[in-house]
């Protein structure tokens, strides 16, 4: 096992170590040496913080040695996107804006998984102000995707999305805003759910947009996910919009058997973009589902335009409100590319942006009516192409960029203007280029999305591929 530490699924580290076949201490040296010598590679990370680690580490092994109780994570080394506040720690955002700021607050998912037993080795890179589907950052650089190191990595959770799949963490959390935990976990070959909107507590990460802003985990499994979650998931008193509803043991709705579950299949939309190669694997991924007892079903997506127009409006508002000071003493700050998605939102009337959040519960209700139907999950893209290089999503008309990125939120953006949980799971290559779809629940389902995820993954091994930047 201590030859292959690196190739432990989260569940399988933190198994390990409650077990004593591991200690902390292995695995935090073995994740410390990987993120030293593979880290800078991918342009991954942001800081390490080597020597508290090791003290954290030692902790771990000792509480345990003494007969401890032990929490679902204790002992294993993450690693965390730089969003989440830690106090007396910097948190820049991935921005210049930012730099040298130091909050006096703990994020409330930190402090849980702390509670837990992980470890926190640090901050991971990622898009700046969390405003960007391919993970671009003309301020530190662009992370690198470990499949392929001119191709990108998918963001805003880049960093994150880069470290997990090279095997230096064993998972990470991130947000999702219009896809930013789906998009990275789709372009690097990791399984990311982004929760329902309220289903986990937003205090004290940087927020891009009130109303639309989701944390959830990118990991190597559907399981590793379901523990996570299970972390970090539930009423926070610091954050008065997180839901006050129990918990489910996630990790026990994986069952494997997906007989009575209904995944509809909207072609209309969806597709607009897909590939040949990439429905390939899509239309394999639907078999694999069947073949553990899922019933397929076709149905249709309504009018996405209102959906998208609504989402756009209510992101672009919200960010101009938290940026408003910034942008008016500070716009050369920006690059140009974030301030040009931020400014529309300063020009929006407040009847339009109150409009349209009292549409959000109807038009939830008619997507749900329409692309789901009488199904439990609805199965789609979470990217429609092979995964685009970084030459491709940055230079060029500006225009031409903004298509491009349009192109890659497509699938993903309207799903967080509706609330809904969902998750992108691996599900093949083109190219040499993960490919990922995503499963979609109703509103507090996550136990059945990632039921399904798992199941996948039972007959599947796409999740297991090592990518070249991992060796």
């Amino acid at each position: 096992m201590t030859d292959a530490i690196e190739r432990l699924t989260l569940v399988q580290a933190a198994d390990a170590i409650a077990r004593g076949e591991l200690s902390s201490e292995k695995l935090t040296e073995h994740a410390l040496s990987r993120l030293a010598r593979i880290g800078p590679t991918l342009n991954c990370l942001v800081a390490i913080h080597a020597d508290s680690a090791r003290a954290a580490a030692r902790d771990a092994d000792q509480r345990r040695a003494r007969g401890e109780t032990l929490g679902p994570l204790h002992g294993v080394p993450l690693a965390h996107k730089d969003i989440f506040y830690r106090a007396g720690q910097l948190s820049e955002g991935g921005s210049k804006i930012r730099r040298g700021f130091v909050p006096n607050e703990t994020a409330t998912v930190l402090s849980r998984l702390d509670a837990a037993g992980a470890l926190d080795l640090g901050r991971l890179q990622m898009a700046e102000f969390a405003l960007s589907p391919t993970g671009y950052n003309e301020h530190n650089g662009h992370v690198r995707n470990p499949w392929s190191l001119e191709h990108v990595p998918g963001g805003s959770s880049s960093g994150s999305g880069a470290a997990v799949a090279a095997r230096l963490i064993y998972a990470s959390l991130g947000t999702d805003t219009g896809g930013s935990i789906r998009h990275p976990s789709a372009m690097c070959g990791l399984t990311g759910i982004k929760p329902t909107w309220s289903r986990v507590s937003r205090a004290s990460a940087m927020a891009l947009s009130w109303t639309l802003d989701c944390v959830g985990p990118l990991a190597r499994t559907a399981r590793d996910c379901a523990r996570m979650l299970r972390t970090i998931a539930g009423h926070d008193s610091r954050d008065a919009t997180s839901a006050n509803l129990p918990v489910p043991d996630y990790e026990a709705a994986l069952t494997g058997d997906l007989r009575g579950v209904r995944i509809a299949v909207p072609r209309t939309y969806y597709y607009d973009y897909v590939t040949p190669e990439v429905a390939a694997c899509f239309a394999e991924s639907l078999k694999v589902l069947q073949s553990r007892g899922a019933t397929i079903v076709d149905s249709k997506a309504p009018d996405m335009a209102i959906i998208n127009s609504m989402m756009h409006l209510v992101m672009s508002t919200e960010a101009a409100t938290i940026h408003r000071a910034w942008l008016t003493e500070r716009p050369q700050d920006y690059a140009a590319q974030v301030r040009q998605r931020i400014e529309p939102g300063l020009y929006y009337p407040a009847v339009r942006y109150l409009e349209a959040l009292s549409l959000r519960a109807k038009l939830t209700q008619e997507w749900l009516a329409a692309a789901m139907g009488d199904a439990d999950l609805v199965h789609l893209p979470t990217l429609s192409i092979p995964v685009p290089s970084i030459k491709e999503t940055t230079e060029g008309e500006p225009a031409a960029i903004g298509a491009a990125i349009g192109v890659i939120t497509h699938c993903t953006r309207g799903i967080n203007y509706l609330g809904l949980p969902s998750a992108s799971v691996p599900a093949g290559f083109v190219d040499g280029r993960p490919v990922g779809f995503q499963l979609v629940g109703r509103p507090f389902a996550e136990a059945t999305v990632l039921r399904a995820a798992d199941a996948y993954q039972r007959d599947t091994a796409w999740h297991d591929a090592v990518p070249p930047a991992a060796a």
